[in-house]
């Protein structure tokens, strides 16, 4: 699922299978036809806080945690407001490999939790400058987020890697699961266990 039917020409160039879908649709609100139909959502990366709106960022974990079935898992992977935070750099370059010129400045906004970024780029063949914003959230409001919409954070590893989330984290990847139908519903867990690292 994408917003962007650029991408979706993009996916679909790149595979198609029996079970395989693409659909366009505002993550905000997914159709109503999809409630309880998943598995398994998937969240990855720069995917995620980008709305101007932190109550829409509410509202696509919602939707998320709407369209899983009872028992489902919700993989979400992104930036840590606090490992990102505890490596800032203001301003940095890098070459690429074709000799492209790359540089960026950035800025944060700890009460928005907005991180700006300006990038510039020059090189033998093309140059250009671009701006974007992303919100970055801390663990415990991701799964503040997850509770409120039904899913409960099991699990926190230090982005792909099988080791803790840790506050130098970067990235991070949360496993969120929907309770089943019978189960009693418990609240998200955002302390570490005992010899866990937070």
């Amino acid at each position: 699922m994408d917003y962007s039917e650029d991408l979706l020409a993009a996916a679909k160039r790149r595979g198609t299978g029996p079970n395989l879908r693409y659909l366009r649709a505002d993550m905000r609100r997914l159709p109503t036809r999809l409630s309880g139909k998943f598995d398994a959502v998937v969240n990855l990366f720069t995917s995620f806080g980008f709305f101007a709106d932190p109550g829409d960022d509410a509202r696509t974990v919602a939707e998320f945690g709407r369209v899983l079935k009872p028992g489902g898992t919700l993989i979400w992977h992104g930036g840590n407001r606090d490992g990102v935070m505890a490596r800032f750099l203001e301003r940095d370059w890098w070459q690429t490999s074709n000799g492209t010129l790359v540089a960026q400045e950035r800025s944060f906004d700890p009460l928005s939790g907005m991180l700006s970024v300006n990038t510039v780029w020059r090189g033998a063949r093309n140059h250009g400058e671009r701006d974007h914003r992303i919100r970055l959230y801390t663990p415990t409001r991701l799964a503040e987020l997850c509770a409120r919409a039904g899913l409960i954070v099991e699990e926190a590893f230090d982005a792909w890697r099988n080791r803790p989330l840790t506050r130098r984290s970067s990235e991070m990847l949360l496993v969120a699961r929907k309770p089943g139908a019978t189960e009693p519903k418990r609240v998200a867990r955002t302390l570490p266990r005992r010899g866990e690292r937070g």
